[in-house]
């Protein structure tokens, strides 16, 4: 958790505490470029046959080249490796890149966690001039597991 890039994991999640909290709980993996760390995703189980991806981001020099692609491309191998079932993420309702992102994936939209944002972050956040205010929940069946 000491080696893990805060200052890259808080532009996906701007909550220490939150981000704190699902390391210790999953598994952060690092992409770097030579020794320069240029993005990151935490995936831990939530339930049963279920993993979630918590936080992916890429270090802001570097977006638009694909490589929030291969993160979460490489987040659902994990879960394979791991014999997860499903893998999930969630994003704000303001997070439309992200959205746009996670569906090209192959992630579906199964659900809306109404006013996540506003119950669990102390500040308002807006992005792309909306305020981000529900919790877009998203879901992605892994392929060869519908028996399992």
């Amino acid at each position: 958790m000491e080696d893990a890039p805060f200052e890259l994991l808080l532009l996906a999640d701007p909550s220490k505490r939150n981000v704190q909290e699902y390391l210790q709980r999953g598994r952060c993996y690092i992409a770097a470029n030579r020794l320069k760390t240029i993005g990151v995703f935490v995936l831990l189980w939530t339930r049963p046959g279920t993993m979630e991806i918590v936080n992916i981001a890429v270090r802001e020099e570097y977006q638009g080249q694909g490589i929030g692609k291969q993160l979460v491309l490489h987040a659902i191998g994990e879960a394979i490796e791991q014999h997860a079932r499903t893998v999930e993420i969630g994003t704000g309702n303001s997070s439309l890149s992200q959205l746009g992102l996670y569906q090209k994936c192959g992630f579906r939209i199964t659900g809306v966690d109404r006013d996540f944002f506003i119950r669990h972050y102390d500040e308002a956040i807006f992005e792309n001039g909306i305020q981000c205010r529900d919790m877009i929940r998203l879901s992605y069946d892994l392929p060869g597991t519908e028996c399992r």
